[in-house]
């Protein structure tokens, strides 16, 4: 009996399974940082937090440009942003300062990390939905920047000197606003959608390398002001869609 002829697909160059490595590589990131994080060494866990993000935005540009996108690519990337974006920098909060015998800041914990999962849907399935929309816009705050706004008070006290301590309930409430922003209809910015002259591709560049240079030198300095300067841009856009809603429809 004639063997069925192989499919195309059924080989694959090794290379091209460098996706779905660093993926698995960003969730052994997230996991480890919630290890750290219990061990109260929470440089480390942010650290991991923030490669996590970094291997998040590799590995989907990785596969496209090998050619080697694929569905399982896709679950274990969408259930990787869910651990590293959702459960890791929750739980690391958690751990910093939210741990009590009540339990008030678990129920922070859960909601954020309900909301993240919804957001991440809701992702999803407008990606495989046929209608469009505009571009240029997320609707809601995207995981990997939600992570970082979570984190904002671990950064706060560690780039600012005499940082007044914030009371748990406080921090529980900012850690369910962040988790309601994530799954709003606030229309958020997509850097994918942004477009450089060509002129002006060098200082962008040289931008970028200041950033990551002062990433590594000063961390905690960087994180906060990346996180301040996120937060006015959400206002910013907050009013931009206010005034948009009441603008009368011609």
């Amino acid at each position: 009996m004639a063997r069925a002829p192989r499919s195309q697909k059924s080989e694959l160059h090794l290379f091209q399974l460098a996706p779905n490595l660093l993926t698995l590589a960003a969730i052994c990131a997230g996991l480890t940082a919630i290890r750290f994080a219990f061990q109260g060494q929470i440089e480390f866990a942010v650290a991991l937090i923030v490669l996590a993000g970094v291997l998040d935005g590799l590995d989907g540009r990785l596969a496209r440009a090998l050619k080697s996108e694929s569905e399982l690519g896709a679950e274990l990337d969408s259930l990787a942003d869910f651990l590293n974006f959702g459960v890791a920098p929750a739980l690391t909060l958690y751990a910093w300062t939210l741990g009590e015998p009540r339990g008030a800041g678990w129920i922070a914990v859960l909601i954020y990390a309900i909301c993240c999962v919804m957001r991440l849907a809701r992702f999803n399935v407008g990606i495989k939905s046929a209608e469009g929309g505009d571009k240029r816009f997320f609707t809601g705050v995207p995981a990997p920047a939600g992570a970082l706004l979570v984190l904002f008070p671990v950064f706060a006290a560690k780039a600012v000197e005499d940082w007044p301590v914030i009371p748990r309930e406080a921090i529980s409430f900012y850690m369910i606003v962040v988790g309601g922003l994530m799954i709003s209809r606030l229309p958020t910015m997509s850097l994918k959608a942004v477009k450089i002259n060509t002129e002006h591709a060098r200082y962008v560049l040289v931008a970028v390398v200041a950033a990551l240079a002062a990433l590594v030198t000063y961390p905690w300095v960087t994180l906060f002001v990346a996180d301040v300067a996120y937060m006015l841009g959400l206002i910013v856009a907050f009013f931009q869609w206010r005034r948009n809603r009441r603008a009368p429809k011609p």
